[in-house]
């Protein structure tokens, strides 16, 4: 039988990273075994819809190269793709299980549910319909009274079920309880829809979190009631921010969206999150989606929760940064650059610069503000011992390096370091001693991503010097 996985989001607004690691580990599945990944959208919870939320599924899944094989904007033999297009069928099989025995009819409002449950206590809502006979539910169906379908749990004992990651799982019929399949007003709820959408799609792996574990045996009851074979389990463990919370958009915890806004690459996320829960049996940690369709396998992930790093993830980034061509770094980091400069400045030296010193991409404004710019400081910053300079020999070293860069026609890193590096051995000083207070007249900081003549080159001859001017009435 052909592979078949599906990751089925509910439009809500954006992409949670553990929703995107379940797709990924969907997809691998499917595509390490010559298979099908499927998109499907579980919309049945109009509440929680989001208008345009659809889109950024699309958009999430094509930016990390998950294509999808059948879904909503590209068809397929199994579709409709959206639950909510599928409203009827619910209803046609909801109605076949009642006649099955595994679903019944319920009169009863939510409010006198709610009041009969307790969470805390395991008390599950005792359905006094479920004794009702199927002619009279039916009567008062006819009579206009409004209903929901309920699943019957008929089983007494105990469920036992496989699962990939967790292997073998044991729960009593009696701690489930007999929920809502399908709603009053016709839609399905996903314990319901959920089965039977992957049934029809012939969905052979299932992968989800292990939070869905203690549903699974409703969901096998529903299988064995119709007489389909359940897929194969794949239950994988929460993303985390600590030991105790799980990630959470509400918590202010990055999303998909909220991560490349900030200036890390789809590539690294995808990367990263993989390893969340999953490892390959080496030490090695980067790999490309082409790199994990070779070698993933979906019984090397980990029963144990896993804790997001945002320092490692950022470490990670920075190793897909330095990989990158220089021109596809340049292009990227250019809208960064526009964000702060509004001067005419030599951009490709400051991307030669500073590729091998960036992690993240929204780094970048707060690292070159000063070029547009040089904030006011102390000339206490001209203090450096290992330098073995001070404000006074800075205004010495300065004043020297102003005349020697005055002259020189070319201007380009070498040719610059060249003329500093003469004029420090002419005049018997360190290079520390005429570099190091360049570096800190044209920036007016301690740390630079680049040395004193990269930050010559890329402002230009006029402002090096305007820069060094200024600094020397500053010590004057």
């Amino acid at each position: 039988m052909k592979v078949r996985t599906r990751f089925a989001p509910s439009p809500t607004g954006y992409m949670h990273i553990g929703n995107l690691r379940t797709a990924l580990y969907e997809y691998l599945i499917a595509k390490t075994n010559g298979g099908d990944f499927i998109l499907r959208i579980e919309d049945t919870d109009q509440k929680r819809f989001v208008e345009g939320a659809e889109e950024i599924i699309y958009n999430t899944l094509k930016r990390v190269g998950m294509n999808w094989d059948e879904g909503p904007d590209i068809g397929g033999n199994y579709g409709p793709y959206v639950q909510s297009e599928r409203k009827p069928l619910y209803a046609e099989y909801a109605h076949k299980l009642v006649e099955l025995g595994g679903a019944h009819y319920c009169f009863c409002s939510a409010k006198e549910a709610d009041e009969q449950k307790d969470d805390e206590q395991n008390i599950k809502f005792k359905d006094p319909c479920k004794h009702l006979s199927l002619e009279e539910a039916r009567a008062r169906i006819a009579a206009g009274e409004p209903y929901v379908i309920r699943q019957t749990v008929h089983k007494t004992g105990t469920s036992v079920f496989h699962d990939v990651v967790y292997g073998d799982i044991e729960i009593d019929y009696d701690e489930l309880d007999e929920g809502v399949l399908l709603k009053s007003d016709g839609f399905p709820t996903y314990n319901f829809a959920n089965v039977v959408d992957d049934h029809l799609m012939e969905i052979t792996h299932v992968v989800r979190g292990n939070e869905y574990i203690s549903s699974t045996p409703k969901y096998n009851l529903i299988y064995e009631d119709f007489g389909w074979t359940p897929p194969v389990y794949v239950h994988v463990p929460q993303v985390m921010k600590d030991a105790q919370h799980k990630l959470s958009k509400r918590n202010g915890d990055a999303s998909f969206q909220d991560l490349v806004a900030k200036g890390f690459l789809p590539e690294a996320v995808l990367n990263y999150i993989c390893l969340l829960g999953w490892n390959p049996g080496t030490d090695e940690e980067i790999f490309s989606l082409e790199d994990l369709k070779k070698v993933f396998k979906m019984e090397r992930i980990n029963k144990s929760p896993a804790i997001f790093d945002i320092t490692k993830l950022t470490w990670m980034n920075g190793c897909y940064i330095r990989a990158l061509s220089s021109e596809a770094f340049h292009e990227m980091a250019l809208p960064y650059y526009k964000q702060v400069i509004t001067r005419e400045l030599n951009f490709k030296v400051l991307s030669e610069v500073l590729q091998p010193r960036t992690e993240v991409l929204g780094q970048i404004p707060e690292e070159i503000k000063f070029l547009e710019n040089v904030a006011d400081y102390s000339v206490e910053l001209y203090n450096n011992k290992k330098m073995k300079t001070d404000p006074e020999v800075a205004k010495k070293t300065l004043a020297l390096a102003y005349e020697a860069l005055k002259e020189q026609s070319s201007w380009d890193n070498d040719t610059l370091f060249a003329a500093l590096k003469a004029l420090a051995e002419k005049e018997g000083l360190k290079n520390g001693q005429i570099l190091y207070p360049v570096r800190i007249a044209l920036s007016g900081r301690e740390t630079t991503p680049g040395g004193a003549t990269e930050l010559a080159v890329i402002l230009g001859k006029e402002e090096t010097l305007k820069r060094i001017s200024e600094a020397l009435q500053k010590l004057a």
